[in-house]
């Protein structure tokens, strides 16, 4: 991987953080995508978590949710202190994160943002998010990945 490194990853390497990077190929186009990704990389849907910016009464925020469900957008915005919460603009999170979707990570990101990270992380003693680009992902403790992002956890999944 020299040479391959993303933002999420050095920082965890700078950190050392104890983690491992899991390639996997899987086209974004295909339906149910998080849980493709859960099944070429050979563990539970549920230990897999995708990343959304939203914004949160106008402000960002990053909310990472196991790729089984989908976000509860009023549960993030009590969690996030909020009235409101709704999907970031694309290009807005792309910019400010540094990454592609399908390839934005809660880590490494361009610009620290408030982050909060489904309750559930917490049942599992790893958990698998981006690791900063499409086909790639990493894994590591919930609470290091609290630790590093400075997230609260609530139960913003459903589903």
């Amino acid at each position: 991987m020299a040479g391959r490194g993303t933002p999420a990853t050095a920082l965890l390497t700078k950190r050392g953080v104890r983690h491992s990077v899991h390639p996997y190929d899987v086209s974004p186009d295909t339906p149910h995508y998080g849980a493709e990704v859960a099944a070429a990389l050979g563990v539970p849907a549920g230990q897999v978590f995708k990343t959304l910016v939203t914004e949160v009464d106008g402000g960002l925020t990053v909310a990472v949710v196991p790729v089984t469900g989908e976000l509860d957008l009023k549960a993030l915005a009590a969690a996030a202190g909020g009235k409101r919460a709704v999907l970031a603009d694309r290009t807005l999170a792309e910019r400010t994160t540094g990454y592609v979707r399908g390839g934005i990570s809660p880590l490494g990101q361009r610009r620290r943002l408030p982050t909060v990270l489904d309750a559930s992380a917490l049942g599992f003693p790893t958990v698998y998010v981006s690791a900063g680009r499409r086909g790639l992902q990493v894994q590591l403790a919930p609470a290091d990945l609290v630790a590093l992002t400075g997230a609260t956890t609530a139960p913003i999944a459903t589903g």
